[in-house]
């Protein structure tokens, strides 16, 4: 958690890394910057991970982490204005979440959602099946052992609980969606976008060249472009 002194909202971000690999303290300095720029206390949730955990205990850890914070987001940080994001793995458990808060739980109140090259459709989109072997950070590959390691009994992957994509998509907050061109998850973003906007929603695209898998963690001004546009984003919801 890394909380400025008075925050003005509160981030809940979701880590990538395939439901499989990586951590909340994994990026540290993203979520430090995202706190330091949007003036948002942030809170990362340490949700289980696959194969040990399949789904569906990562979903439900991030679905109990949001709900904790719609009960006591005011009462701890002195704000009940709440975001939401994730990167890849982290993308699609952010989708997840809003649905099921507005499902399972009647809450419609996210500021915004910061969703970053996620996957939404786990039963795999054209890019995700024509991307091959090319050596970019995800390979087709790579997807279909993540996917089965995360869920190795589930025949349906399109259930709307599984890819957010087949969801219904009324009545959801802004987003901003970010993808590179050389990312295998490039479909998913086009997709969610397109069915997020034709629900009624606003939502943002934003497409950066040669983006690889990934592209917004590395040092570089392709990443430095995207993330000053996140963070407006975020600033932008919180008013």
């Amino acid at each position: 958690m890394i909380a400025p002194a008075q925050p003005r909202g509160i981030y809940l971000h979701l880590h990538g890394g395939g439901w499989v690999l990586g951590g909340a303290d994994t990026q540290d300095p993203m979520l430090e910057r995202i706190a330091d720029n949007t003036g948002q206390a942030v809170v990362s949730v340490e949700y289980r991970l696959a194969p040990e955990h399949p789904y569906p205990a990562g979903p439900d850890d991030c679905e109990a982490a949001a709900a904790w914070l719609v009960q006591n987001g005011k009462k701890e940080f002195g704000t009940d204005a709440l975001t939401i994001g994730g990167e890849s793995a982290g993308g699609h458990l952010a989708a997840v979440t809003i649905l099921r808060m507005r499902d399972r739980h009647g809450y419609s109140g996210f500021r915004g959602a910061n969703i970053v090259y996620g996957a939404f459709d786990l039963s795999m989109t054209p890019s995700q099946a024509l991307f091959g072997n090319t050596r970019l950070v995800l390979r087709t590959i790579d997807i279909q052992q993540f996917c089965n390691a995360f869920l190795p009994t589930i025949t349906d992957r399109r259930a709307p609980d599984i890819s957010p994509l087949y969801a219904d998509l009324q009545n959801l907050c802004p987003a901003l969606f970010s993808v590179g061109t050389k990312d295998a998850l490039l479909d998913d973003t086009l997709f969610m976008h397109a069915r997020w906007v034709a629900a009624g929603n606003d939502a943002e695209l934003a497409i950066y060249p040669g983006g690889a898998h990934g592209f917004t963690l590395f040092p570089n001004d392709l990443s430095k472009s995207a993330t000053a546009k996140m963070d407006a984003f975020l600033n932008s919801v919180l008013g």
